[in-house]
């Protein structure tokens, strides 16, 4: 990673004002209106499965894993992936992406959604959900829905629409 000293952790309780500052200066406020932010309002996203980048103290990056389902299958959808820009393109969000698939394969999660840019996700293995399988609520580019598998096959059989799971929704 160059000259950065990086250090990528879980995300605690107490970096979400610094995390939602990041979304601000890096989505805007249009970021509201995604459908993956609908299936936000209702679920929070795993700490365990959610991680920061800081060099020393400053965060320059975060990523954000949330229980979903699709259909009746559980999966997780990735996202928010964000890096200040002057440390994009130094390996920052690949290193966040890795370590986030690589801890929720650990803990025996099967499948990983997201909506994103197919050339830059198919670096570690994203592929493109093929059109009509799944739906997700609002409006949605479903060119941009991508799925990994995490355990072979896992999303053989796999469709309908995508939402929160709801045995993990806020009370």
């Amino acid at each position: 990673m160059n000259d950065l000293s990086l250090t990528i952790r879980s995300e605690a309780v107490g970096d979400a004002q610094a995390i939602e500052r990041l979304h601000e200066r890096t989505f805007g406020p249009g970021r509201f209106v995604l459908s993956a932010y609908r299936i936000r309002e209702h679920v929070d996203h795993v700490l365990d499965l959610s991680f920061t980048a800081r060099v020393g103290t400053l965060l320059v990056g975060s990523v954000r894993q949330l229980p979903i389902c699709v259909g009746d299958t559980p999966a997780l959808l990735l996202g928010p992936l964000t890096v200040e820009p002057p440390f994009r393109s130094r390996g920052v969000g690949r290193l966040l992406l890795e370590r986030a698939l690589k801890d929720a394969k650990a803990q025996g999660h099967r499948l990983v959604l997201l909506v994103g840019d197919e050339p830059y996700y198919s670096r570690v293995g994203f592929k493109q959900v093929p059109k009509g399988r799944v739906t997700m609520p609002g409006p949605v580019d479903y060119s941009r829905l991508l799925v990994i598998e995490l355990v072979e096959s896992a999303f053989e059989g796999v469709s309908g629409p995508v939402g929160p799971d709801w045995s993990k929704t806020r009370t």
